[in-house]
């Protein structure tokens, strides 16, 4: 498949995928962008300590009137500035960016509209633990201990902290979960689906010592895992009435091993509903906005001498100017759970040529490098990563050569992600591609893993895994190429959900052509 400045390929990639048939597609040029040398004003990436550069222009606005383009408008007051927000140009004659080009670029949005809400309601989880129950059910048990932070949040839908201070749900045959949690957690358990509970002090706990209650004496730190499993047979629950999410094995006291009910929590969590996935479309769409701010400052503010650092705080900047507000966020419990905004892996230069960079990222974008514009957004808990490897000119053709076969390799992944196939049989196809199109010293890592609220989960697009594909999976696309002898590397990142029949579906609108990607300033 080819792409270039006609963009032909754009509003097609989601619906049919044409496989490349072998290395001598991947290696063929892709037509150039659509902008190449075009002159465009210098513009410097919009940065709140403006008294560190004295050339910076800014336009005050009136109070109470807003910029014409939000997403780049920085409101905020500098000492001394007065009370109008600001919009900042370009030095003299630059203009504001406004988006309008990059967003052009977009891909048609996918037929699964964002969720109107920002979590999912208890309704949702308490249905999922009225599944966990008739599933322990069948296996003759009456009542499931929950463990795992993530089962916890799936089936009671409560967010907490996670520490070294246990916190457990115990799920009888019915009605509100009984919780065996940290004093510091309290007001969030108590306020949320509450069925009772056993509250210790904190980690270690001492037996009987409250500060809270004025008891505050030393002792013995007592097993708090032993305590939880002796609460549930004070409750009338033994080995043969009790699973756990933990692996079969585990002791309670004088009746023996437990068995595990894992298996029925982590596949609940692996097939997403249409409510989970509205939700990471919500997620997704964000991401489109950040990724078009992204390119377009690239585009009209890229200058010598700009950083990683300086593109990476102004996309945190306008991501979080652009979320938060738009979810009403009023401080209270239980609002606002499981958003995340991270791009702090948005990064230039030689770093990008490692997988996962163990130096801190801070380099100079320049002319003939790479971008890595990369990142997680979140809500809810639902969304995840959306990456694009931005190629600056002038590029060699070694570096033409793998941004080809990699986003070849990702489109290659969404046709292959059909349900009944196994992730070990599309992980092979992809590794063949890649190997007969002469690049595997390149080849680092698995192409995918599966995305849910806490990052990487199973099921895992790579050779050892047998898992079929279902409807309803999603999946990151990652099978990227490194070459950091070179100083580079080319990582695309999206969701793909399984479909009931056909390719995977893309959850982003961003593009993977040239004319994206292939930057000519």
């Amino acid at each position: 498949m080819r792409d270039g400045p006609a963009g032909g390929e754009r509003r097609r990639v989601r619906r049919a995928v044409a496989v490349p048939d072998g290395p001598a597609a991947a290696g063929q040029a892709a037509d150039r962008p659509r902008h190449v040398g075009r002159q465009r004003p210098v513009r410097r990436v919009a940065d709140v300590r403006r008294a560190a550069d004295p050339g910076r222009q800014a336009v005050r606005l009136p109070p109470g009137e807003r910029a014409a383009a939000p997403l780049h408008r920085r409101e905020g007051h500098l000492p001394g500035d007065g009370e109008g927000p600001l919009l900042l140009r370009a030095p003299r004659r630059g203009r504001p960016v406004t988006g309008a080009g990059s967003r052009a670029l977009l891909l048609d949005p996918p037929p699964l509209e964002p969720s109107p809400a920002t979590r999912l309601p208890l309704e949702w989880h308490r249905a999922r633990a009225d599944e966990l129950r008739a599933a322990a059910a069948e296996r003759g048990a009456r009542a499931v201990l929950l463990t795992d932070p993530w089962n916890i949040v799936h089936f009671t839908g409560l967010w907490a902290a996670t520490t070294e201070r246990p916190l457990y749900a115990l799920l009888e045959a019915d009605g509100a979960p009984f919780w065996f949690y940290p004093r510091l957690d309290r007001d969030l358990v108590r306020s949320w689906w509450y069925g009772g509970g056993a509250e210790y002090f904190d980690y270690p706990h001492v037996d009987g010592q409250h500060p809270n209650e004025g008891t505050a004496a030393r002792g013995p730190a007592v097993d708090l895992w032993e305590k939880a499993l002796r609460l549930c047979v004070s409750r009338g629950y033994g080995a043969g009435s009790l699973l756990v999410d933990r692996p079969a094995g585990g002791s309670l006291g004088p009746l023996g091993p437990l068995g595990s009910i894992g298996d029925v929590c982590l596949r609940s969590r692996m097939v997403k509903t249409p409510e989970e996935l509205a939700l990471a479309r919500r997620a997704y769409a964000y991401f489109d906005d950040v990724h078009v701010f992204c390119r377009d400052t690239l585009l009209d503010g890229f200058h010598d001498g700009m950083t990683d650092f300086e593109l990476r705080s102004a996309m945190i900047d306008m991501a979080t100017r652009r979320i938060v507000p738009d979810l009403g966020l009023d401080g209270g419990p239980h609002r606002g759970v499981g958003v995340s905004i991270d791009l702090g892996w948005v990064r230039a230069g030689r770093v990008t040529g490692y997988p996962h960079p163990n130096q801190f990222r801070y380099s100079e974008i320049t002319r003939g490098g790479t971008l890595q514009a990369s990142g997680v957004i979140r809500v809810g808990g639902y969304g995840g990563e959306c990456y694009r490897p931005f190629m600056l000119a002038p590029r060699t053709a070694h570096m033409e050569r793998l941004w080809t076969v990699a986003r070849d390799s990702c489109l290659l992944q969404q046709d292959a992600m059909r349900a009944g196939v196994t992730c070990g049989e599309v992980a092979e196809k992809i590794h063949r591609f890649q190997i007969d199109a002469g690049v595997r010293e390149y080849v680092y890592h698995r192409p995918a893993h599966g995305q849910g609220p806490e990052g990487h989960q199973p099921p895992w697009l790579a050779l050892g895994d047998d898992t079929v594909l279902e409807p309803g999976m999603c999946l990151s696309v990652e099978p990227g190429l490194y070459d950091p002898r070179a100083g580079f590397s080319v990582n695309f990142s999206d969701m793909f959900v399984v479909q009931e029949s056909g390719p995977a579906l893309q959850l982003s609108r961003v593009p993977w052509t040239t004319e994206w990607c292939w930057l000519d300033f």
